[in-house]
């Protein structure tokens, strides 16, 4: 996979009917309107001159914001036999038989797209377009080359930030719109670099809002568009017709490498929290709910006495935590958040995620068949206790392994909600002890020989305690498990 217009106010509709010298006031009018008003007032086009309406004043707006970014990094291989190459010996021996000799370096490149947001140089980008980049370039339409520099790195959202240097000189840059005033069928324009054959623009409308189940990044909340978005299109943008960025495009299905129809662009809304990070110059640090959610199937909602199942179930309150705090409960069912509503689990992660610290938000929950609200705090989630990642060492079987104590924080920074307490492998070593037993990151080790372990402390002590014989039992993947051996 890889990565809305509004049409005008009912007092414009007789310009856009009229011949097609009338057609180029009624864009003029378009483009001076208010945001407000084209918000309010969208209809479809109402004759032949409507629809020959040129989107080229927004282009040109619009298009020296988007940049071209070229990003190199170091990989190291192997020498390959060349009769190994052959796609007969590679289908039968795989890709890495036959490599041979002292592993030797090779500059890897890569394409990509970026959008200017600030006069003074912060562009916005995917993650994946930088990942690993030991030298990034930004390329502006004008021509002018920059290095960048890289200020936010947040592969959870797959997007970053970089900073370039114009020597003092206001840069052009692009207006955000607010993502949640988009709406199906809206008209958008989508401006990259596809394949390197240099910035192109593509429109189309929205074809979908709020796509949860894309499975791109870990706050999947997608705006999905018919707009031809290609390889190199990643990190570039998508328009609406008053030349607002509404979203970054981010990913593609295809079969076949190239645009079907189907894009994905991770929404402003979301992108604004990040670029607000990359201003206070520190890591993403989002809003953190202090529940579990689970999906609202058509039973549960049946049982609940809903008419339809949309809305997320709360199924685990961590005590203390904001939505404890709310006094939300198990059992309550999320409908909206600040008047948006919930459809999903992750409809509901977003919404939270994308809400400004230190405030709250107005849920609205269905409790006992009726409404109610409650205001949730948006607070970051805290790190309690301190994680003390600590490489185990000694004659037992974890060690070679890398432990840290869960807690909120971590929980949500590995995306394992509801793990909140005890202690979590984070790192193997290969051929360590831990690693022949099998154990794996993400693992969390809750007892040794029949004693719980909550803490680094109390397992590395349990360790010392177990003798020869070491029977540990640990989580995986949300089950039970348990590994006996003897010294």
């Amino acid at each position: 996979m890889k990565p809305m217009m509004r049409l005008g106010q009912s007092n414009r509709r007789a310009a856009l009917c009229r011949c097609a010298g009338g057609a180029w006031l009624a864009l003029a009018l378009f483009m001076l309107a208010p945001a407000g008003a084209l918000a309010q007032s969208k209809v479809a086009p109402a004759s032949r001159a409507a629809i020959e309406l040129s989107f080229a004043p927004v282009v040109k707006r619009v298009a020296p914001a988007v940049v071209n970014i070229f990003s190199k990094r170091t990989v190291r291989e192997r020498a390959r036999s060349p009769l190994f190459s052959d796609p007969f010996f590679q289908r039968f021996f795989g890709g890495t038989f036959g490599m041979r000799g002292v592993p030797r370096e090779r500059i890897q490149s890569s394409l990509g797209s970026g959008v200017i947001v600030s006069e003074d140089g912060l562009i916005v980008t995917n993650h994946h377009v930088i990942k690993g980049a030991e030298e990034i370039k930004v390329v502006l339409n004008d021509r002018r080359e920059f290095p960048a520099e890289l200020v936010l790195d947040d592969e959870r959202t797959d997007l970053a930030v970089l900073r370039i240097n114009a020597n003092g000189k206001p840069l052009p840059r692009v207006e955000f719109r607010d993502s949640d005033e988009a709406e199906v069928g809206d008209l958008v324009l989508a401006i990259g670099n596809p394949f390197g054959v240099g910035q192109t623009v593509t429109s189309g409308i929205v074809s979908a809002m709020a796509r949860t189940h894309v499975g791109i990044s870990d706050y999947s909340f997608f705006i999905q568009t018919d707009a031809a978005i290609n390889p190199g299109n990643s990190g570039g943008a998508l328009i609406t017709l008053d030349g607002k960025l509404l979203g970054i495009n981010t990913a593609i299905f295809s079969r076949g490498g190239g645009s079907v129809g189907i894009g994905f662009a991770i929404p402003s809304n979301m992108v604004l929290t990040v670029v607000a990070s990359a201003r206070r110059g520190g890591q993403v640090v989002r809003a953190w709910s202090g529940l579990v959610a689970q999906p609202l199937t058509p039973d549960l909602a049946e049982g609940f006495g809903l008419d339809h199942p949309g809305g997320a179930v709360v199924s685990k309150v961590y005590p203390g935590g904001p939505a404890d705090r709310a006094g939300l409960r198990r059992g309550d069912v999320i409908l909206e958040v600040d008047g948006q509503p919930v459809d999903d689990v992750g409809s509901f992660r977003f919404r939270i995620a994308t809400r400004e610290l230190g405030s709250s938000a107005a849920l609205t929950i269905w409790r006992d068949r009726a409404k109610a609200r409650v205001a949730l705090p948006l607070v970051p989630a805290p790190e309690t206790p301190p994680r003390n990642e600590t490489r185990l060492k000694g004659n037992h079987p974890l060690a070679g392994a890398a432990v840290a104590n869960l807690s909120p924080a971590l929980a949500d920074e590995l995306d394992m909600p509801g793990a909140w307490r005890g202690v979590i492998v984070t790192r193997i070593t290969r051929g360590s002890p831990a690693h022949r037993v099998g154990f794996e990151p993400r693992d969390i080790v809750v007892q040794v020989n029949g004693t719980e372990v909550g803490t680094v402390a109390e397992l590395s002590a349990a360790l010392e305690r177990a003798g020869r014989r070491w029977r540990i039992g640990f989580v995986r993947d949300g089950r039970l498990r348990n590994v006996e051996i003897n010294g």
